[in-house]
C-alpha cells in the first residue's frame, strides 16, 4: 500500500451550497414580495405620489365594498360590531388600521368608519389606495 505524502489540490470547487444559498433567498424575496394586509378585495380608488403603503404586521384592514359592507379583515361585520371589536383590540395595545373603500363606494359608508376608529381614539390611520401609474 502506498501512502501520499502531498496532498492533492482541489480541481473543482463544489457549488452546491451556492446553488441552496440562492434557492432560499430567491424564495425568501418572494415569499415577503407578495405579504400584504389581508382583507376583502375592493377596486382601490388611485393616490398621488406622496401615498405609500403600510404593512406593518400588526395593521387591522377595515374594507368597505362597493355595495357599502363593511369587513374587518375578512369578517363582515356592522358599524356596531366594528365599534366594539376595535374597542377590544385597542385595549389590549395601539394598532395600526389602514382603510380600504372601494372607489365606487358611496362615501358616507367610508366616513361612518372613519367615524367609528377615530371616536375610539386610534390615532395611527391610514386610507389605503393605488399608486396613479396603476389601472
Amino acid at each position: 500500500m502506498q501512502v501520499q505524502s502531498e496532498e492533492k489540490p482541489y480541481d473543482d470547487i463544489n457549488i452546491t451550497p451556492m446553488v441552496d444559498l440562492t434557492f432560499v433567498l430567491l424564495v425568501i424575496f418572494i415569499l415577503m414580495c407578495t405579504a400584504s394586509v389581508a382583507g376583502t378585495k375592493v377596486n382601490l380608488p388611485k393616490g398621488g405620489a406622496a401615498t405609500k403603503s403600510m404593512t406593518a404586521p400588526k395593521t387591522k384592514a377595515i374594507s368597505v365594498n362597493n355595495e357599502g359592507k363593511i369587513f374587518l379583515e375578512t369578517q363582515a361585520v356592522t358599524l356596531a360590531e366594528l365599534e366594539q371589536r376595535l374597542g377590544a383590540m385597542k385595549a389590549v395595545g395601539e394598532f395600526p388600521v389602514v382603510i380600504r373603500g372601494d372607489s365606487v363606494t358611496q362615501y358616507q359608508s367610508v366616513m361612518d368608519v372613519i367615524n367609528v376608529v377615530g371616536g375610539l381614539g386610534i390615532s395611527q390611520v391610514g386610507l389605503a389606495t393605488k399608486p396613479s401609474g396603476s389601472k
